[in-house]
């Protein structure tokens, strides 16, 4: 499983085949950057799903999708003489030996949280001028919350305990309910962003990933509703006729499964 020849090889051949379908398939040779941005976003998308259903083989499949979009990159890049798959990967253990001095130098760190301050440091150092210059502009809202909190965090800026930011939650919902009954549509909007945004916060101090939190919730929903539909259909009924209260008789059973 660890024999690094047989590893290079595959890599060898992966590079082989790109070049061939590069070369002589229709579809690959007319392909660009652009037009496999989305394609790799579905596949990055794909590869969360495996991970959320721990489903190994799904992964291992993924894994070889998004890893064939990195080939197909560098493959363009080389194309027009800007770099190739070797200058992909050589920038990247670069950066990961400048941003693990711990490792490779002789800084010397406690913890996990401390190597993740060094690396917030480093980046400014290579001339970023905010640490929240990594976060991309098109991330979901609520993984780009997650992800500016936790760049702060890098830096120092965050809450010392817990219980802090479950007050400042508190705080956050009973400002929303004063704009709710103030039928204020624009303020009740910022305030709900405000108290998703702690929300998010508090997941991150409580050690939960929200995405996968909300995913999670998501899928169990989506399998009680479609046992409510089902138990409907055999009584020859659309949930459209039932009352709720009959509803709730099957999805009461739902949740027992």
């Amino acid at each position: 499983m660890n024999n690094r020849k047989a590893q290079l090889e595959a890599f060898d051949r992966l590079l082989t085949i790109m070049d061939e379908l590069r070369e002589q398939c229709p579809w690959d040779r007319k392909q660009t950057m652009e037009t496999l941005r989305p394609l790799t976003i579905e596949e990055t998308y794909e590869l969360g799903d495996a991970i959320l259903d721990k489903d190994l083989p799904e992964i291992k499949k993924e894994l070889g999708d998004v890893l064939l979009h990195i080939v197909f990159y560098a493959k363009i890049g080389s194309e027009t003489n800007d770099f190739d798959i070797a200058d992909v990967i050589n920038s990247l253990c670069e950066k990961l030996i400048y941003r693990h001095p711990h490792i490779y130098g002789d800084t010397k760190v406690e913890d996990a949280k401390q190597v993740k301050e060094n690396w917030e440091k480093l980046k400014l150092k290579e001339g970023k001028k905010s640490v929240l210059e990594g976060v991309p502009k098109s991330l979901p809202a609520l993984v780009k919350a997650n992800r500016i909190q936790d760049k702060v965090s890098g830096v120092g800026f965050d809450w010392e305990e817990p219980q802090q930011v479950f007050e400042k939650l508190q705080e956050e919902l009973a400002e929303l309910q004063e704009e709710v009954a103030k039928a204020d549509a624009d303020k009740t909007e910022a305030e709900f962003g405000d108290v998703l945004f702690s929300m998010i916060n508090y997941a991150r101090f409580l050690k939960v990933d929200p995405e996968n939190a909300l995913e999670r919730t998501n899928k169990k929903f989506i399998k009680r509703f479609q046992y409510l539909e089902t138990k409907a259909a055999e009584l020859g009924k659309s949930l459209q006729d039932m009352t709720l209260a009959e509803m709730d008789v099957f999805w009461e059973e739902a949740k027992k499964l």
